[in-house]
């Protein structure tokens, strides 16, 4: 009898579920029977006298096939019992077929992610071996998908439905994520459950310690593959896998080069003795392998501010930071493809890197203007040079959130060539915020790297960008040194002229739509009474979006050669439920866009497919008076 791909598959995953069911675990380690006092209260005690080599990997292998030359694999290793009840964690793995003593790398999802065969194949081409921990559950490979229902019928048991896939299995314990198996997460919770290791306060009973413990694992894994060079293994994640890659690279010797993004810097709140076992700033000073942090301007949950804290924390004089302006948890592929050159130089010893870009800045200047300096490391040819300044944000312990982090405006300040230095002047617009600095210089690569991205998009990029150290300074500090303020409020918003796109971002380069967080500040705060209005010229006739924050107006565009003038009230701004806006106060975030989704419940759309060639503008502006009529009418 002939079975066919699909029937070997699901005969595969029926017997290796029932081999996990039958399978008695080995009796328990010490480390996973549960305390009842003394918890541990530093990283050192957290992972202290815990072999991670010592238990079998007892792997199962759910689903094998080969793809453009990569094997490429669905299985599930053991974690480790705990409780009594084995953990068993699955992933994707794969690697060239063919290939022998390659680097191995351990790839940790987001919380809304998932372990990914995007990632394992673009690296595989790459030549290295790679393991993406399903940690959350999810998973997503060819005729095998895991998705949040498939989660729950799993852990519910439901092996008749026809959905049902085996995926990971964490025994007593929830380590889920989005959805959790309980109400409650642990993700940074200390308090004893019925699904937590200890009986007591303890930080093992924090979802951090299981995944960061399972993320450990998977580098004993890599180890034992026969195709794998076990000197030369590197973790990378994104978010919270970025947090978990800080937590792995931390507390494991065997990890060589790490590459955190939008994660692993930030989380610092002490609010019991038992927070520092699993804090960043723990792990971070126990770093001595090359790091490389991937931290876009913008981001919530990996801080600009704590980047310089974190550099200094960190043990090792091997570091690297690439910052995307005005990007908030998402990057495009110049700095996405850090990862992977990171990966390439240490673990591969291949490509130049340079260093980090040299920078001083000068606050006491004849005119008042502070003026940073650049000095790149000229090692490769430099494309461009580019200094990004901020007004927004929170500085001397204050906290930070969504509001003047997520959409801080950065102003791009034009660099000047003198010799190997680049000077640009930081005009202020007002003396009473402070002011966030850094440079981005652009080198090209020897040849174009493709990769899969934050949430596995695959790109291809023929650049990248290396960042300065960001320089943070305090009211105090800027008015002290005489610092003058040069700027004025500004009714026109963007004339759309020269580098003004460099003000203005998008997540998706082949789509014409921008955004813009110039409103959050001071200097283009609208007026009392103003009305917002811009010229558009669209070749075909479409609906254009002009999206404010989480609220929108739909403008009706005639199409043709002649320029057509908008004009909008508050109320012509709609949220997802029709609410109209009340005034512009609140407004921090700008969009022109052809559709965008309202989030709300329920969510709207607005707008649609774009006809035609991308539409121009012009004088985006605040008008008051009597030529500030609506043309919404």
């Amino acid at each position: 009898m002939i079975l066919s791909k699909s029937s070997t598959t699901c005969l595969a995953v029926f017997a290796a579920s029932l081999l996990n069911t039958m399978a008695q675990p080995t009796p328990s380690p010490s480390y996973g029977t549960p305390l009842s006092q003394n918890p541990p209260q530093t990283r050192e005690d957290l992972w202290a006298g815990i072999d991670m080599r010592a238990e079998p990997l007892d792997v199962e292998v759910l689903k094998e096939w080969e793809e453009d030359g990569v094997v490429m694999k669905v299985l599930r290793y053991r974690v480790g019992v705990f409780k009594g009840q084995q953990v068993m964690m699955a992933a994707v793995y794969g690697y060239p077929k063919g290939g022998s003593n390659l680097p191995g790398l351990v790839q940790i999802h987001g919380g809304g992610q998932h372990a990914s065969h995007m990632a394992v194949l673009t690296n595989a081409k790459r030549g290295y071996a790679t393991i993406s921990i399903a940690w959350a559950g999810r998973l997503t490979a060819p005729d095998y998908k895991v998705n949040k229902e498939a989660v729950k019928l799993f852990w519910e048991g439901k092996t008749d439905d026809p959905n049902h896939l085996v995926t990971t299995d964490w025994g007593a314990l929830d380590a889920y994520h989005d959805p959790s198996r309980h109400k409650v997460t642990n993700f940074g919770g200390h308090k004893p459950t019925e699904w937590t290791l200890d009986s007591v306060e303890s930080p093992r009973n924090s979802a951090w310690f299981s995944c960061a413990f399972a993320a450990r694992r998977a580098l004993t894994f890599l180890e034992k593959q026969p195709e794998v060079d076990a000197s030369r293994l590197g973790v990378y994640g994104h978010s919270m896998g970025g947090k978990l890659s800080v937590l792995t690279a931390g507390s494991d010797e065997r990890v060589k080069a790490v590459a955190p993004s939008c994660g692993g810097i930030s989380h610092r709140e002490i609010k019991s003795p038992l927070d520092a076992a699993l804090n960043d700033n723990s792990y971070l000073e126990n770093i001595t392998c090359p790091i490389f942090f991937l931290s876009p301007s913008n981001d919530f949950h990996g801080r600009i501010n704590d980047l310089p804290t974190a550099v200094k924390e960190i043990k090792t004089p091997e570091w690297r930071m690439t910052i995307s302006p005005h990007h908030n948890h998402q990057d495009s592929p110049e700095y996405e493809v850090a990862t992977q050159i990171w990966m390439d130089h240490i673990l591969k010893g291949e490509g130049t890197l340079p260093k980090t870009p040299k920078t001083t800045l000068a606050l006491k200047t004849d005119d008042g203007v502070p003026v940073l300096a650049v000095e790149p490391d000229t090692s490769k040819p430099v494309l461009g040079v580019e200094v990004y300044y901020s007004r927004e944000g929170q500085m001397d312990g204050k906290k930070d959130d969504i509001n003047n982090t997520g959409s801080r405006f950065w102003y791009l300040a034009p660099a000047t060539q003198d010799g190997g230095v680049w000077k640009a002047a930081l005009p202020l617009c007002g003396v009473e915020k402070p002011l966030w600095v850094y440079a981005n210089v652009i080198y090209g690569l020897d040849k174009p790297i493709t990769g899969a991205g934050y949430y596995y998009g695959v790109y291809t990029t023929d650049r990248f960008v290396l960042s300065s150290l960001p320089h943070l300074v305090g009211v105090e500090e800027l008015q002290s040194a005489g610092v003058k303020s040069t700027r004025s409020p500004s009714l026109l918003i963007e004339d759309f002229q020269g580098d003004w796109k460099k003000h203005w971002f998008t997540y998706k380069p082949e789509d014409w739509a921008l955004s813009t967080n110039k409103l959050s500040t001071g200097e283009w705060k609208a007026p009392a009474g103003a009305r917002l209005a811009l010229e558009v010229r669209s070749a075909e006739p479409n609906t254009l979006v002009v999206g404010l924050d989480n609220s929108a107006a739909e403008v009706a565009l005639q199409g043709g050669a002649d320029w057509q003038s908008v004009v909008l009230n508050p109320a012509d701004v709609l949220d997802a439920v029709k609410t109209p806006l009340a005034d512009w106060s609140a407004v921090r975030q700008l969009r022109l866009g052809a559709d965008q989704t309202l989030g709300g419940k329920p969510a709207r759309k607005v707008g649609g497919p774009w006809q035609g060639p991308p539409p121009e503008f012009r004088n985006l502006r605040w008008v008051t008076g009597s030529q500030g009529e609506s043309t919404k009418k």
